[in-house]
């Protein structure tokens, strides 16, 4: 099984790329994302490798970062969602985009991506809601007290929400209830006040 390759980039293609690693040339397949962040020819890469096996082939898939191989790994486990169609939503999405967008069940996001319809959106949005948190969801620990509870450099908006699922709220109940007190506070509203208006709305 291979995890992860290391070496030249050969050649860049419209779906991925030829590492050489000590004179052979592996095809790895990769979101346009990736791709468009990959040196020039001959420039030094790393990559995170996903290695599938079938009957009939060895596909290799490329990842810059082990959270971008971790969501390749989850979209796949919703019926209808094979390896192209999860290259397709990586590519189209930053991986914050999608994870936010579970967390708040916003189908809108993926319009743009081809090969997932209204349906199958909706699908990957029921089947990884308890699955995915984004960064802005980052848990410090179970007990932590509140003002420990925010990760720095994550906005008022990500640091209620994190406060908030460290008290215990799902990241879907806590998103959708900071957004709505950030809505009647103003996208500028400091931490506290987006965590006490966040507590109302889900004490209602």
């Amino acid at each position: 099984m291979i995890a992860k390759l290391k070496g030249l980039v050969e050649h860049i293609s419209e779906d991925g790329v030829v590492v050489d690693v000590a004179g052979v040339g592996y095809q790895v397949f990769a979101s346009t994302r990736t791709l468009s962040d990959l040196p020039g020819t001959g420039q030094p890469v790393e990559l995170l490798i996903e290695t599938h096996v079938r009957e009939d082939h060895i596909h290799l898939y490329g990842f810059a970062s082990a959270r971008e191989r971790d969501l390749f790994r989850l979209l796949q486990t919703v019926q209808g969602v094979g390896a192209k169609v999860a290259l397709g939503v990586l590519g189209a999405l930053t991986a914050e985009t999608l994870e936010n967008a579970i967390a708040a069940q916003d189908k809108s996001v993926f319009a743009p991506v081809a090969g997932v319809g209204p349906k199958l959106a909706q699908r990957i949005l029921t089947e990884l809601k308890d699955k995915v948190a984004g960064p802005a969801f980052a848990v410090v620990g179970a007990g932590a007290a509140l003002e420990r509870a925010t990760p720095s450099g994550g906005g008022s908006f990500g640091d209620a929400v994190s406060a908030l699922v460290n008290l215990g709220y799902r990241p879907a109940e806590a998103q959708g209830a900071v957004m709505a007190a950030a809505n009647d506070l103003g996208g500028e509203a400091p931490v506290e006040a987006l965590i006490k208006s966040g507590l109302k709305e889900l004490a209602r």
